[in-house]
């Protein structure tokens, strides 16, 4: 139905254009609230009344009647409703609806998708420290940042996945030295025991390795223990790797990968920090004070001015935050995002001063900031905070292994990012339908079950005679189908995966009304061929919808 209403709309459009030049850029469809109303809502109207100098009603009643005079309603259209104030409810014609199938089985998976458009996009995410196992926290961030660059792609956008690490600073040498306190065989609680140290299980495994002087693979690099307990640097080095490895472990189970690493070292090491400091001074946008050098960022809306170079000479941290953006900007990359916890907040204004204060051409509000929320974990029914893997924290793999990937994936993606979210474990192994993936992934494992038993060739569906798709479940559940593409650009537009979990839910709840109201594998040839056209064409959906997710869509369960 993609087509019928992109004819439709464009109707609209030309309509509104001739009662009033420019009004046509206002032509939009809203789902009505309550399904009988109607198929499809427009309330032009109502928000064009005081421009047009009429009343909503009697712009309305306008609308109503031009529109009733072009070909796309003619064709398309049942009926054209004036309802309350100046809303106009529009009923589609069976044959309409039945275009959506169709559609989809024409089109298949990319049903909806936008072509390439040759706009470049940086998704930043996960950026975790490589001090330790990835926690769940990291879980959202991948799931998040995986389904936003999906749903981006497919809106014909050319995607960046890209992964920042600190692998410098103070908690690099608090994992160095809490390796080498383990590699000299002190323990958590002994005396001499580093006070600011790492104390999970792993840290004893990165010491005991690299007595042994193993070799570690990481995605970028691989290091060689030198098995010298004083040998700092190595240790420093070997740890790194170690726990990159690690990182790459808990990502490759959660099948989520990376385009490119960015090492926040190579800013130092390539000159771009001090670049950058240099050009923020030519600027004219700093000063000394304090025996510090400061940016006034409140010249963009940060609340107080921040601290650049401190006393010591160090950098704060936000500086090669900068330094890193306009590595961003000069690849190309236009649009950027970053994906990270609700602790980054304070960030983003000092962040945004400091590329606008380098009068580049770097435009206001770049980069884009997705910030969520982290997650609490329930279990038997409390609150589960240790793990013995990591010590302090419940680890990403811990929860792929008590549930599974597509279930973390389907529930991290089940809220909106800022909003505070609970696991519940014991929901997640649930084989019901009170288990939101399993309900969605039982819907599609159920049509491939009907498929099954039909045998038939599925290719000839696309060409089935959909007359017999006149009933109101086979109308409701086309309608639901026909949402998917608008649900796709909003989602990919708001950077609101959550939008495609809600979607998925109701269309599954469609499908399983369908399924009980009509029988597919009935004796009439056309009718049971018209019916499993529509069950096939949901499946697709529901499978792109999930693939979108990076949650699969089983045959069989």
């Amino acid at each position: 139905m993609l087509h019928v209403q992109n004819e439709l709309l464009a109707a609209l459009a030309r309509t509104l254009d001739e009662l009033h030049p420019g009004a046509g850029a206002r032509a939009a469809f809203e789902k009505p609230k309550v399904a009988a109303h109607g198929d499809l809502a427009i309330t032009a109207a109502l928000q064009l009344a005081k421009t047009m100098g009429q009343p909503p009603r009697a712009l309305a009643q306008t609308l109503v009647e031009r529109l009733q005079a072009t070909e796309a309603c003619t064709r398309w259209v049942a009926a054209l409703e004036m309802a309350g104030p100046g809303f106009i409810n529009l009923r589609l014609k069976p044959a309409a609806k039945q275009q959506t199938v169709r559609e989809i089985l024409r089109e298949g998976p990319r049903w909806g998708h936008k072509p390439a458009t040759g706009q470049r996009v940086i998704v930043e995410f996960v950026s975790a420290n490589p001090t330790g196992p990835l926690h769940v926290g990291h879980g959202r961030q991948a799931a998040l940042g995986d389904a936003i660059c999906n749903l981006l792609q497919t809106q014909g956008w050319q995607v960046h996945r890209e992964f920042y690490y600190n692998d410098a600073g103070a908690q690099i040498e608090n994992l160095t030295r809490s390796v080498q306190a383990r590699a000299r065989g002190l323990k958590p609680g002994d005396p001499g025991w580093p006070a600011d140290a790492y104390n999970g299980d792993y840290i004893a495994d990165i010491a005991q390795d690299f007595l042994a002087r193993k070799t570690v693979q990481a995605a970028d690099r691989s290091v060689t223990a030198s098995g010298d307990v004083e040998d700092s640097d190595g240790i420093r080095a070997f740890a790194v790797a170690y726990l990159r490895h690690e990182q790459d472990l808990d990502l490759k189970a959660f099948e989520v990968r990376f385009d490119q690493y960015y090492l926040e070292s190579s800013l130092y090491s390539s000159g771009r920090v001090a670049q950058t400091v240099q050009r923020l001074i030519d600027s004219g946008h700093t000063y000394e004070a304090d025996g510090a050098l400061w940016l006034r960022t409140t010249q963009w809306g940060d609340d107080k001015d921040r601290v650049m170079r401190k006393s010591d000479g160090s950098y704060t941290y936000f500086v090669p935050d900068v330094a890193y953006h306009v590595t961003k900007w000069e690849r190309g990359f236009a649009k950027a995002i970053n994906i990270q916890g609700t602790d980054h907040h304070g960030t983003i204004a000092r962040v945004r001063a400091g590329l606008q204060a380098l009068g580049i051409g770097i435009p206001v509000g770049y980069p884009d900031y997705v910030l969520h929320t982290m997650v609490r974990v329930m279990r038997g029914g409390q609150e589960v905070k240790i793990s013995k893997r990591a010590g302090s924290y419940v680890t990403l793999r811990d929860l792929i292994e008590w549930t599974s990937k597509d279930a973390v994936r389907f529930f991290l993606l089940s809220r909106k990012p800022d909003t505070e979210y609970t696991f519940d474990v014991d929901l997640a192994i649930q084989q019901n339908n009170d288990n939101p993936v399993y309900y969605v992934q039982y819907a599609h494992a159920r049509i491939r079950s009907v498929l099954r038993q039909w045998g038939g060739d599925e290719a000839q569906l696309a060409k089935a005679d959909l007359a017999a798709l006149d009933s109101d479940a086979a109308q409701a559940l086309m309608l639901e189908l026909a949402r998917w593409p608008q649900v796709m650009e909003a989602a990919a537009r708001d950077f609101a995966p959550h939008d495609v979990t809600f979607y998925l839910r109701e269309l599954a709840a469609a499908y399983h009304r369908y399924y009980d109201a009509e029988r597919i594998l009935v004796d009439d040839a056309p009718v049971r061929l018209a019916r499993l056209a529509l069950v096939a064409a949901t499946a697709c959906v529901l499978r792109s919808g999930l693939a979108l997710l990076g949650v699969s869509a089983p045959d069989q369960m």
